[in-house]
């Protein structure tokens, strides 16, 4: 069966975590079903997977990954609500992390075996469209080894800080969850957490680094073509659904 490359991208704007993990696992089930549906089918009526990708903002919430530590979320209850934040155990690997406004969160939801069947090298293109956007506003980025997602001063690590968390889950290829890119982020809200459950690493944003803020829709803009040039893909913009 002919491999397909294209992704569909869609922007979801401002929404509820949990209101876009429903929208996720809907279209994660949607390609898994397919595929079961392709192996029982014969060669000539097999259906190319299709494969999305999606942008949102989320209201104050910090996620925990299955292989997490509770103890890493540094508030109860009713500090939760004094910060207007919300908290989800999820099902992606990981350890805690906080997503807010002001952060480009990105839910690639693709069929790898249309591209290549290597959650390593998949994990290494995610964290390299970071650092080429990153490489547009004249920052240097890179990775530290055995600690996912992109990192400056990653070489000397005298003050070694993190400006994009990653976590991922991968069924049979299918992907879901993905990362999250601090652009204009509150960095306080991470005082609240032992992010990605490192406690001897800051965490930094774009407009840190460049002393002021930068337009969302700008950065998102290179962020796609550095994806699609890296995937091999040609990225199309889909109408949200209705509904989720």
């Amino acid at each position: 069966m002919q491999k397909n490359t294209e992704i569909q991208f869609e922007h979801l704007g401002l929404i509820d975590y949990k209101e876009a993990w429903d929208y996720q696992d809907k279209l994660f089930t949607s390609i898994l079903d397919l595929k079961v549906q392709n192996r029982k089918a014969a060669e000539g009526e097999q259906v190319p997977t299709p494969n999305y990708l999606l942008f949102c903002y989320h209201p104050h919430v910090y996620t925990l990954g299955k292989s997490g530590h509770e103890d890493h979320l540094l508030l109860n209850e009713a500090g939760l609500e004094a910060k207007g934040a919300t908290y989800y155990k999820i099902n992606r690997g990981g350890d805690i992390t906080y997503h807010g406004p002001g952060q480009i969160v990105g839910y690639p939801i693709l069929d790898l075996e249309n591209y290549f069947t290597d959650i390593h090298k998949y994990l290494r293109f995610l964290e390299e469209a970071i650092i080429l956007t990153l490489a547009d506003y004249g920052i240097q980025a890179g990775r530290i080894q055995g600690l996912t997602g992109v990192w400056l001063d990653h070489e000397e690590q005298r003050n070694p800080r993190k400006i994009c968390a990653m976590g991922v889950k991968c069924s049979r290829w299918v992907t879901m969850h993905g990362f999250a890119f601090n652009i204009n982020t509150d960095l306080d809200y991470f005082n609240n957490i032992v992010p990605c459950g490192i406690s001897d690493k800051a965490v930094t944003s774009l407009a840190k680094e460049l002393g002021h803020e930068v337009p969302l829709a700008e950065v998102e803009e290179k962020l796609l073509k550095h994806l699609a040039a890296l995937f091999e893909a040609t990225i199309t913009t889909a109408a949200h659904e209705e509904g989720y």
